[in-house]
């Protein structure tokens, strides 16, 4: 089902609080890991936001990960005090890992490692 016009909107909003929170208010927690919001995408009642992470120079994602969700009610507090004004609830976050990456890469090696016969000429 295809996300409403007001799903859309606030998932933008939070993209764009989130990554501006990752990038000024919590770089001592990141260390030299580079964060980017792939994508938000809001529960049809905009109580949840499940927020997709991007991540480079991260030795370990998945620790980074946990790290970030373990820290979440500091992060959703700087959210409701960057959206409270055009929000009426600020919605519960959850962060997980964006693997789009992973997934290009690895169909990449299954085309690059496809054996295709050549054509047999037409007589």
């Amino acid at each position: 089902m295809a996300a409403s016009t007001r799903q859309q909107k606030v998932a933008k909003l939070i993209q764009k609080e989130m990554s501006d929170i990752f990038l000024r208010d919590k770089r001592s927690l990141l260390g030299n890991a580079f964060i980017s919001i792939a994508d938000v995408k809001m529960s049809p009642d905009l109580s949840l936001a499940k927020i997709y992470i991007s991540t480079l120079l991260a030795q370990d994602k998945q620790k980074l990960i946990n790290t970030i969700n373990d820290h979440k009610k500091e992060f959703r507090k700087l959210l409701g005090d960057r959206v409270g004004k055009q929000l009426r609830i600020v919605p519960e976050i959850a962060f997980f890992a964006d693997d789009v990456e992973e997934r290009a890469q690895r169909l990449d090696d299954i085309i690059n490692n496809l054996h295709i016969p050549p054509a047999e000429p037409e007589s």
